[in-house]
């Protein structure tokens, strides 16, 4: 374990922005944890985990401790003859642990490829792209309960939902995922069907397709479409692609034909938050030093300079004019640090 004060986390949070915290812990092994845990609460400071910071917005410096998940390792746990359960601790970078899956020849991940941030993060956040989420591919996760230990979770007691999970709720604050349980499948079953993906396999002039080819073909969609944080500060897609009731979406539709949805949870559609951003004439404007990507709405970057509370001034302004033309309240997917 190794403590730091004054810490700057510019090199930490992928928007690049200029932030700094009272203290800095890098943890590099579970065991580190307790003793982390006890010393940022002996300080009386509040507390903060942070993997990868690919999916923060700090609007300020942190006058508190900063918990960074840097365990390493990725193994098998258990396998069958259908099927491999592979632990990867929190600190593995995500795509690194999809590249792993994909070289083994282990299915599900790969519709995931490219996804910013650590495996530590993946299920606070219940990532997902390109028709598969976290969720799918989940097993379990180890973790420590700030009053209680160490627990593990299943996928019932994670609590699941749209970008959603139990440590964005009820446990926010209060727990820090050490490894992460995924079952994968050694004769993989490909989804193809979501976005450009078929459109980009068959680009590739072959009859029969691999979890490779469709980790390939994610790549280049999401290398087309989203910035590399190292070229251009941002934290991917901003905002949650909103959930309507279905008579709402119905009334919508009749003023917006082209509106884009999706199917959601009984009783609702999901809208392109991206769709809704770009009709508010968002796409591509710069404001000052921030606004948004020129090939994708969804996505507020730095493009130099910029700072916390100046993004989070943009991203209010998009939520208001969203709401104005379609009474549709946009929710930040990004951890505002305020």
């Amino acid at each position: 374990m190794q403590v730091f004060k004054d810490f700057d986390l510019r090199h930490h949070n992928s928007f690049g922005l200029a932030a700094r915290c009272a203290y800095f812990v890098r943890i590099d092994d579970a065991t580190e944890i307790p003793q982390a845990v006890d010393m940022a609460t002996h300080l009386g400071k509040p507390m903060l985990v942070l993997g990868g910071g690919s999916n923060m917005l700090f609007t300020r410096d942190y006058d508190g401790t900063v918990l960074h998940m840097a365990i390493p390792g990725i193994e098998i746990y258990s396998e069958n003859e259908d099927e491999v359960i592979v632990e990867a601790g929190a600190g593995v970078v995500w795509h690194e642990l999809v590249l792993w899956a994909v070289a083994k020849g282990y299915g599900g991940l790969e519709n995931l490829s490219l996804i910013p941030g650590t495996v530590g993060a993946s299920p606070i956040q219940n990532i997902g792209a390109y028709g598969v989420e976290l969720k799918d591919v989940f097993h379990k996760l180890r973790g420590y309960h700030f009053d209680k230990g160490f627990m593990e979770f299943d996928a019932i007691a994670c609590g699941f939902g749209y970008r959603q999970s139990i440590f964005k709720s009820e446990l926010k604050g209060k727990f820090l995922v050490s490894a992460v349980f995924f079952r994968l499948q050694k004769k993989p079953s490909l989804k193809t069907t979501y976005g450009a993906i078929q459109e980009e396999l068959e680009k590739l002039g072959k009859s029969d397709y691999t979890i490779a080819d469709i980790s390939e073909v994610v790549c280049r969609i999401r290398q087309s479409k989203l910035p590399d944080p190292s070229t251009i500060g941002n934290a991917g897609s901003f905002f949650k692609n909103p959930e309507v009731e279905e008579e709402a979406y119905a009334r919508l539709k009749i003023s917006f034909p082209d509106m884009p949805a999706y199917p959601a949870k009984t009783g609702f559609t999901k809208i392109s938050a991206a769709w809704l951003i770009e009709q508010c004439g968002w796409k591509g404007k710069v404001v000052g030093h921030t606004g948004t990507y020129a090939k994708h709405a969804l996505v507020l970057v730095n493009h130099g300079g910029a700072s916390g509370p100046e993004i989070w001034a943009l991203a209010k302004e998009i939520i208001g004019s969203v709401f104005d033309k379609f009474g549709i309240q946009l929710e930040p997917e990004v951890n505002i640090i305020s």
